[in-house]
């Protein structure tokens, strides 16, 4: 490989070129997505939930990726990134990347996914394939549900263009006027109140589009209706908050969120069909430039495919998953079990709700208990966690509870948790000046019939989110060991008061000591390597885009350590590079579940060192929030994550394997033409995999 070295510090002599752009890689992170939904092995109903997630992510990339390269080219921050590329040249190619895609999601629905919900009777119909009953019931809908919400703003000197919130699906109407023959422009907004389809009854749904379209002669009464397009605008959606100058966060962020609606256009979305005078008004009217224009075939907001997606068809749905419960907590009560040993838990295929869930809600209840803490960064709409919570306090409890209200798109959410806590007597804290806390944490202290305050912990992977908790691949530990609880002590005092403790026992945690520490791990398998002993990395991540953390694992690479990478976003990492990356392979896994734990094994000479945890290798995640890993101790357990790690990276087994150009190709299928073993599949029919708490 040729390629021009760059100086920095210890990767002196490391390619310049060695670093992928991250917003290119989350590009294909979500043709990873797409992907699931083209594939017709996959049961029907949940290729639309793809499809719908697909836009869904695509959306969240625009509000903030996107949104982030045009702010630092509008403020002359236009710093190039590690990759040598301009902001400029990647927001082109993340645009001619996403324009791509975007076709590519609507052949996937038009000539594949809506031709398959057809023959199983489920149809998705415009408004000219409507018959006379159906129009006539649609006729009636109008009248009684659709038209009291409906406001149509005309557009003349003495009504200007009106503002077009974000994510909004509109019409672009022109109608004239048969007195004077004057044409004019009107646009009438869908009503978030109303469902993205409208149910016509016997799984026929129309956009609800298409039935305000085909009634716009009321709304326009006496004027002559001559065209009506769709459209949609995307916006910023990032949040800018001085904390050391707020002297109310809470308020501040409130104020920001109103603001959120105002945000600067980054996309505009149009049906392919829209005629080019009407598309020239909304380019002037709303400063849209046409590499933001992204004209498709409709129907818009694809989003809300996920209403098609929840239709009661068990049979074109993944079977049904009942998770199991560790075989500790079935037997003995629940303190006794992790008073007895810490037990490691696997959502979904071992329950939420019999572990982590009902964990606090024995807290709660528990008259020997005495105190409750715990971190909260994203939750249910009725989340029994918060309840738990609640009634803790009630009951007199000390409970106190660290609510991120900066969680991005939950802000709102989670001040009205935060009041509602407090309410019930919670002591409730916003999170560290400068940092957001992303830590998965709680800790409840008891007296136990021995009469010693003892405290049980959990730390976990994921959020405290029953319902995510169904479809998110994630861990927790459960634990009575006096090391965790001192650690969990002291970082929930470090939260909640005073200090700049970095060291733990068995924690790290970041922003202190979570990048050095894991720099420390890698460069030791390097030191373990060179004296002939074994060594290894395994890294099971969401996303892998920090530099520093990168060009560790290509100097461990170059060592000769073996490094195996499961990524399931954005990296950066380039493997499989002559003389840099040679040992390095990286693998993707997506499937029914949301691949979101973080694992980090360190061979460390035949004494793996197992880490889970909440961190990302982002510099956000290593730098700029409060993360904590938490080391495994049990040979049981730690086999078991290893294991798993195998399973994802075995020739064997399914996934998209990553290309040193950035590309991802996926192996569904051997030599032979066999299928290749579906990771999420061999664990939910293996309950050894499954009860890893019972070693």
């Amino acid at each position: 490989m040729s390629a021009e070295p760059v100086a920095t510090g210890q990767s002196g002599d490391l390619p310049a070129d060695r670093f992928l752009d991250r917003e290119e890689g989350w590009l294909r992170f979500n043709q990873r997505v797409l992907e699931l939904a083209e594939d017709a092995q996959i049961p029907l109903l949940e290729r639309t939930r793809f499809l719908a997630i697909f836009s869904g992510n695509l959306d969240e990339f625009f509000m903030v990726r996107v949104a982030g390269l045009k702010r630092r080219l509008a403020t002359g921050v236009a710093v190039t990134s590690a990759t040598r590329h301009h902001p400029g040249e990647v927001l082109q190619r993340v645009s001619d990347a996403s324009r791509e895609l975007m076709q590519r999601q609507a052949r996937c629905l038009h000539d594949s996914v809506a031709p398959a919900l057809a023959d199983t009777g489920i149809r998705i119909v415009r408004w000219d394939e409507l018959g006379a009953d159906e129009r006539t019931r649609m006729q009636t809908l109008f009248h009684s549900s659709v038209y009291p919400l409906l406001t149509p703003f005309a557009v003349d000197p003495a009504h200007p263009f009106p503002y077009i919130s974000g994510r909004s699906l509109n019409l672009a109407v022109t109608v004239r006027d048969p007195r004077t023959g004057r044409t004019m422009f009107a646009r009438v907004k869908m009503p978030s109140a109303l469902p993205r389809f409208i149910d016509l009854g016997g799984d026929r749904f129309v956009p609800t589009e298409d039935v305000v379209a085909g009634h716009l002669p009321v709304l326009f009464e006496g004027m002559e209706v001559m065209e009506h397009h769709a459209f949609r605008v995307t916006r910023n959606a990032d949040l800018e908050v001085d904390e050391d100058e707020a002297d109310d966060l809470v308020q501040a962020l409130e104020n920001e969120l109103r603001r959120r609606r105002f945000g600067p256009l980054v996309r505009l979305e149009v049906e392919r069909t829209i005629s080019e005078d009407v598309l020239d008004i909304l380019r002037r009217e709303l400063g849209a430039e046409e590499r933001e224009v992204y004209r498709v075939p409709g129907p818009l907001d694809l989003a809300g495919l996920d209403q098609i997606a929840d239709l009661p068809r068990p049979e074109l749905r993944f079977p049904p998953v009942a998770p199991a419960e560790p075989p500790a907590l079935a037997q003995d009560g629940f303190f006794d079990a992790v008073r007895s040993g810490e037990l490691l838990i696997h959502h979904p295929y071992e329950s939420f709700t019999t572990t982590t869930e009902r964990f606090l809600a024995l807290a709660a209840a528990d008259p020997e208990v005495v105190a409750v803490k715990q971190t909260l960064y994203r939750t249910s709409g009725d989340s029994p966690i918060v309840e738990s919570l609640i009634e803790a306090a009630r009951a007199g409890k000390e409970v106190v509870v660290l609510v991120e209200i900066k969680a991005r798109f939950d802000e709102q959410n989670n001040i009205r948790w935060a009041r509602k806590l407090e309410e019930a007597g919670c002591h409730v804290v916003y999170g560290v000046v400068g940092l957001k806390t992303h830590c998965k944490l709680a800790l409840v202290v008891r007296r136990d019939d021995d009469g010693v305050l003892r405290r049980y912990c959990h730390v976990g992977t994921g959020n405290y989110n029953p319902g995510t908790a169904r479809v998110y691949e994630d861990f927790g530990l459960l634990s009575a060991e006096p090391q965790v609880g001192e650690d969990l002590s002291d970082l929930f005092n470090h939260l909640t008061g005073f200090s700049r403790k970095s060291e733990y026992r068995r924690l790290m945690v970041a922003p202190t000591g979570l990048r050095e520490g894991l720099l420390r791990s890698i460069r030791r398998e390097m030191a373990g390597h060179a004296h002939g002993a074994p060594a290894r990395i395994r890294i099971k991540v969401n996303s892998l885009v920090d530099e520093e953390i990168v060009d560790a694992l290509y100097e461990a690479s170059r060592a000769g350590v073996p490094v195996d990478l499961w990524v399931r976003g954005s990296c950066v990492l380039r493997p499989g590079l002559e003389g840099v990356s040679e040992t390095i392979r990286v693998r993707s896994i997506l499937g029914r579940f949301l691949e979101h734990s973080r694992i980090f094994v360190f061979e460390n000479g035949g004494q793996p060192q197992v880490w889970i945890g909440s961190a990302d290798l982002m510099p956000r995640n290593l730098d700029r929030r409060v993360e904590a890993l938490i080391r495994i101790e049990d040979p049981a357990q730690r086999a078991r994550l290893v294991e798993l790690m195998d399973l994802a990276m075995a020739d064997g087994t399914a996934s998209w394997r990553m290309a040193s150009d950035g590309t991802w190709d996926r192996a569904t299928r051997d030599g032979a033409g066999e299928r290749l073993l579906e990771p999420q599949s061999a664990l939910r029919s293996d309950r050894r995999l499954r009860s890893v708490a019972d070693g």
